[in-house]
Formats: C-alpha cells, structure tokens, sequence
C-alpha cells in the first residue's frame, strides 16, 4: 500500500524553493510533516526564517521584468506546458498530498490533482485575454483607454487544507497576469506546494517567478506580509487570522485578498427529492474529512421532511467506511492532525450539553486510534446562537435543525457572520430563484453542493473575506488598471487651462 515518493531523496535539498532551485532553512527551528494516518514522519525540514523570505522577494523582484515584459502569449506558452508536467507527474502528486494530509487517494486522483491540472490550463488561455476596456472619445477632445498591468511581487499565504489547490489558486493567476509570487504554504503540508514550483521551473517558467518558503506563520507568514518589497498579499485561512494579516497588510498599504473561514448552510424546502438531499448532505459535509470551508456544516429541513432526513443522514453516515488514505476502498481518512482531531472532538463534546449527538462523536479507539481519526457526527437539537451552529469547525460534523416557513429557512441561513457558500435544496424553480437572491454567500448551488469550475470565481461575503480565486474574476486581485489618455487636438491653449491662469 505504501506507493509514496522517497521524500528524503525528492526534497534532498531543502524545504524552500528560492530562484528555482531547493535550498534549506536558515531559522534554526526544525518541522516534521507527519502522515496524520499512523503519525508517521514523513520529512524533517528546516523552516524558513526571515531571511529566507528576504531571498525569496529578492528572487521575485529579479525576475519581474522579465516575466512581467513577456508577451500574453509566452506566458500563456508556458502555462500551457506547465499543465503538462504536472499531467506528467498526477500520480506522484496525488500519494504525497494523500501522505502529507492523510486525504483519501480517490479524493485527491480525482479532486485535487486534476483540478489543479484544469485550473493550470484555464489560466493558460486566459493569460491572453487581459483587457481593458475599449478606446473611447470620452471627453470629446481626448481618446482614453485602460491598460491592465501586473501589480508587481505577490505575497501569499495558504491553508494546509488542499495544499496543492491552494498553491494553484494564488500562483496561477498571478503569475499568469504578468507578477512573481512567493507562496508560503502551511508548515504542517508543504510538499505538494514545492513540487508545484519545481514543476513550474520544469515546464520553463524562469527562475524567480515561482517561489516558496515553507516556514511558521508567526515568522516567516508575518514577514512576508509586512514585507516591503511585496506589493500584494492574498491569504486563504480563518478568519482570526486573516484579521492580523489585514492589520499587517494594510500598514504597509499592500493590496489584500482574503479567502477566509466558512459555516455554509444547507436549505431543504419540502418539496425537494429526499434522497438527492440526504446523499447531499453527507458528501458535502464529510469532504475532505470535513476541513473544507465550503462544507456543508448546518442543515436547515423544512418541517415534514426533517425526521426523515435525520434518519436517511445517519444511515448513510454510518456506512462511511474510514481507512488508510493510500487504500483505494477508503472514504474517510484521517484529519491533517491529532490536534484538529482534539479540536473537532471538544466542539462536539461541549454541544453534548446542549444537543443531541445521534451518531460519531467519539474520538477511534482500537484500530484507528494511532491516527487522527473522527467519525461522521450528526447532531441535533442544537440552538440556532450554540457554538457547534455558529463556530467554524472543521471536521466530519453536520448539524440539523428544522424550519417552518421558508421565510424562517432562508432567515437562518443567513444567521452567522460568514458567507462563503451555501446551498438550496428543492424542486420549485421560484423557491430556488429566491435561495439564489437572499442567500448572502459567494457561492450558491441548487440541488448540489460543492462542485466547483475553473471559469467560475470563488470567494465571500463578510466574515468570509473579500476577493475572488479562479476565473478571470480573480485577476481583478492581480492586476492594476491604468487610465492613460491622449490629447486628440494639437491644440497648445486649452480652454480648460483658464480655470488656472489668465482670461479666455
């Protein structure tokens, strides 16, 4: 079962990739990326320390002309054989991501890997298609255009949930619209995120534009947030954090994107088709085990469907089959840590106060506990102002509760600080017109939830943050819009000009 690559050998030079090639640490501190599945170590590495993120901006800085002078159509070249050589290398990357984050191997052969193919070859086309608006007479006398220009080194910082997708979504875009990039991924899940990079120097993107420092938030994230020579931050994180990188951002007045937590609701009216709706449920709550800010986490279930939507949901949780992530047969692995598994565990044991657990809420005893495994757990009775309704969790836990009129459904929907993404469940096409309206989210699906597509942006409302990943929406983060403006008359005496001095 154990097909993973010999980490020792692949990351032989280091955990940060600096001006193309591998290199050590310099912060004195060592990390262990750890299989949450059995604690193995998989890699020792030293951590990036300040210096190291200076190398990495100054790597950055040096490539900038020449990238940013490229042509759309040799960018968008080698994005284009970029998405080959990670084709090339989909196998390797889907066992180290399932290793490093203990992900089911079906999730990240079928999920994480080829989106990220996908999402490399979008932005390969859509490299050529930056635009501003059309040249326009706008004042009669002058011809006004809009260039679209890079905004220089990108800063960006990114979660330890889909390490690869992550590094696709903050190095794609940005790089593909002319800028450099230094991406540090979480400590926890390197690996995927240097492989990413070294792909990209494979695939002939020069030496600079893609770098990563793989460090500790505190240290290396910090620094290179505040960093002067760094333009541009894009974090994807909680909320909590996101809050001091925007504190650090913005007093040094960088452009900021934040992708940040989630609490998505799940709508049944009573007319949507149970079945669809229970099976739903389970997936969009249990993906990633879970640690998915877009996961479905509270369902709402008009009142005739509920008890049987409580009922269809726990048999179908309980036929979830955990196991080790490299094992095909496997649903559920691990979470990325046994202290997010203790986590996850104390949202569920302090709801026991107040809610019913109906099925999982137990921390693996005998054959799962060497890992940082938790069951499916469904719970019930909670009140719409409890933690486990309101608090991010980031775990396999689903939280029912019923409504009565749709106003009520749609009202509590609303009810938290986040809105990332949502869904609503019925078959009514006016019912689902107004989920779509009054959700207030960056991502509403009728009758799904979860599917996402390269062409379309991802981002929140709120608490949630601001900006958008994916699509051509996502480089309006990454590029900045230039007003220039020709003079059409020839004309040395302007009639404006007698606003400053002298008589017309």
């Amino acid at each position: 079962m154990d097909q993973r690559l010999d980490t020792a050998e692949e990351f032989a030079g280091g955990a940060q990739y600096i001006g193309g090639r591998l290199r050590p640490g310099t912060s004195g501190r060592e990390h262990a990326v750890v299989d949450p599945a059995d604690g193995r170590e998989i890699l020792r590495y030293e951590l990036a320390g300040a210096a190291d993120v200076d190398a990495a901006v100054a790597a950055a800085r040096r490539a900038l002309p020449e990238w940013s002078g490229a042509t759309p159509g040799e960018r968008s070249a080698a994005l284009h054989r970029f998405a080959d050589v990670l084709a090339g290398r989909a196998g390797d990357l889907a066992r180290t991501e399932s290793a490093q984050c203990g992900k089911p191997i079906r999730l990240t052969t079928e999920f994480d890997v080829p989106g990220t193919i996908d999402n490399t070859a979008f932005f390969a086309g859509a490299a050529r298609h930056l635009e501003g608006r059309s040249a326009g007479e706008y004042s009669g006398d002058h011809t006004s255009y809009v260039r679209r220009e890079p905004i220089g080194v990108v800063g960006s910082v990114a979660p330890w949930n889909y390490p690869l997708q992550m590094a696709a979504w903050k190095v794609l875009p940005a790089v593909a619209a002319g800028n450099t990039i230094v991406l540090k991924p979480a400590e926890l899940t390197p690996l995927t995120s240097l492989m990413f990079a070294r792909a990209a120097t494979e695939a002939g993107i020069p030496d600079g534009v893609v770098n990563v420092v793989s460090g500790a938030g505190p240290e290396a994230g910090e620094h290179l947030v505040g960093h002067p020579g760094v333009a541009m931050t894009s974090f994807t994180g909680s909320t909590a954090v996101g809050r001091r990188v925007a504190e650090i951002a913005t007093a040094t007045v960088k452009r900021l994107h934040l992708e940040l937590g989630g609490k998505a609701p799940f709508v049944v009216f009573d007319d949507a088709d149970l079945d669809a709706a229970v099976h739903g449920a389970v997936a969009g709550a249990l993906i990633n085990t879970g640690q998915d800010c877009t996961a479905a986490t509270r369902a709402y279930v008009q009142r005739p469907l509920y008890d049987a939507f409580v009922t269809g949901v726990a048999e179908l949780m309980a036929t979830v089959r955990p196991g080790h992530p490299l094992d095909p047969a496997t649903d559920l692995g691990p979470l990325v840590s046994t202290a997010q598994r203790d986590r996850v565990a104390g949202f569920v044991d302090r709801a026991r106060g107040y809610a019913t657990v109906v099925t999982g809420g137990h921390v693996p005893q005998g054959e799962w506990a060497k890992g940082a495994y938790y069951p499916p757990t469904l719970i019930v009775g909670a009140p719409q102002d409890s933690e486990i309704v309101q608090a991010e969790i980031f775990g396999p836990v689903l939280a029912v509760l019923p409504f009565d009129s749709d106003d009520e459904g749609l009202a509590l929907a609303n009810d938290t600080p986040y809105g990332l993404a949502a869904s609503a469940w019925t078959r009514d096409v006016y019912r689902a017109g107004r989920a779509t309206r009054e959700i207030a989210a960056g991502c509403v699906w009728i009758n799904d939830h979860i599917p996402i597509a390269s062409e379309m942006p991802h981002g929140g409302y709120g608490a949630s943050g601001y900006g958008k990943d994916m699509s051509a929406y996502s480089f309006e983060e990454y590029t900045q819009v230039k007003h220039v403006m020709y003079d059409n008359t020839g004309v040395a005496r302007k009639d404006w000009h007698r606003t400053v001095f002298g008589a017309r």
